[in-house]
């Protein structure tokens, strides 16, 4: 599959889905005799000119190459094949279809591993990799796969979010009385609240039209969400509190990941694992780029703001959803303090 090969999608219903291939398909006539066919469809809601969209086009690529062929994943950007909610329905159903998602949204199916969206729950990508020895969140994993969402990969991070606003945040005070939009889960809403100010629930591709009619007074994201949305368009403050390191999860079916042979089961997972943290390398090494750029568009930046208020205050969202002693378990589990 070429990577600049996109497929482009209106609207998907759940029985498209299942009727493309649910299951795996038959053999094709282009591969060799007898051999059968499976394919994925996967769904994110970022541009296309995000890190992570190239980096799922070269986990495609690989995995394609790897598989003869067998195995074949198309990715299709900006949410082309529906809302995350609906396709993680979709996809608990048996679809052939994956999507880019985070622990907030799989919160909604086994409650606490929300709180690896926590508040400054990890502080950078070693100790993602270091998540992977826990046992309190292997199980969490294994309850997800039973509920038929089989997690394939958590290498991929989008670097640290950040509020930007259209004035200087400095403290959890000053983002007093100011609505920011987030996901709409609880940890989302209960971090930014914590944080100082009022979370309001939006979808990504709101965001830009949100902010423009005052419907928000900002948003926390990671740096290349920014150019992505050309949101530097609407927003001219930046402020690094660097509040929460967004861990991704590339889910499918549990059911569809079952109908793999063996072998191509352990090919999927281990090529997302290294696009994963090839692609959240590329995004930390591109910061600097990132900023420079919305510096030259006219944004400013302040670099230092109160980092250890925010962090004291963030502690408050783990308390109201009774994340507290769950947060610490993991941490004890990778002997982080």
């Amino acid at each position: 599959m070429s990577k600049r090969k996109i497929a482009i999608v209106v609207s998907i219903g759940f029985a498209a889905a299942v009727s493309a291939g649910c299951g795996g398909g038959g053999p094709d006539a282009g591969q060799g005799e007898g051999q059968e066919q499976f394919e994925l469809r996967f769904n994110h809601v970022l541009a296309e000119s995000e890190p992570f969209h190239q980096g799922f086009l070269d986990w495609a690529e690989a995995v394609e190459e790897r598989t003869d062929g067998g195995l074949t994943i198309e990715v299709f950007p900006s949410a082309q094949l529906g809302v995350e909610e609906d396709i993680i329905e979709q996809i608990q159903g048996g679809a052939n279809i994956g999507q880019n998602t985070d622990a907030a949204r799989l919160g909604q199916y086994v409650e606490d591993i929300a709180v690896m969206n926590g508040p400054y729950f990890a502080d950078d990508l070693a100790e993602v990799e270091q998540l992977k020895e826990s046992e309190t969140l292997q199980g969490y994993l294994d309850e997800l796969e039973e509920q038929g969402l089989k997690v394939l990969s958590f290498n991929w991070v989008q670097t640290h979010r950040h509020f930007f606003t259209n004035k200087e945040i400095d403290t959890p005070e000053d983002l007093s009385g100011m609505r920011i939009r987030t996901p709409g889960s609880p940890i989302w809403q209960e971090s930014v609240r914590a944080l100082g100010a009022e979370p309001v629930a939006m979808d990504f591709g709101e965001m830009y039209s949100g902010i423009q009619q005052g419907a928000v007074d900002g948003a926390e994201l990671v740096y290349a969400n920014i150019p992505g949305g050309k949101l530097y368009e609407v927003l001219s403050h930046a402020s690094e509190t660097g509040h929460i390191l967004l861990i991704n999860f590339e889910v499918v079916s549990s059911e569809w990941f079952d109908s793999l042979p063996t072998e191509y089961q352990e090919i999927l997972v281990e090529e997302a694992d290294k696009a994963g943290m090839e692609t959240s390398q590329t995004m930390e090494d591109q910061v600097e780029d990132v900023k420079a750029d919305l510096l030259d568009r006219g944004m400013t930046i302040n670099e230092d703001p109160d980092v250890d208020a925010f962090r004291e205050a963030g502690e408050a969202a783990y308390e109201r959803l009774g994340l507290t002693e769950v947060r610490d378990q993991i941490w004890s589990e990778i002997g982080k303090e």
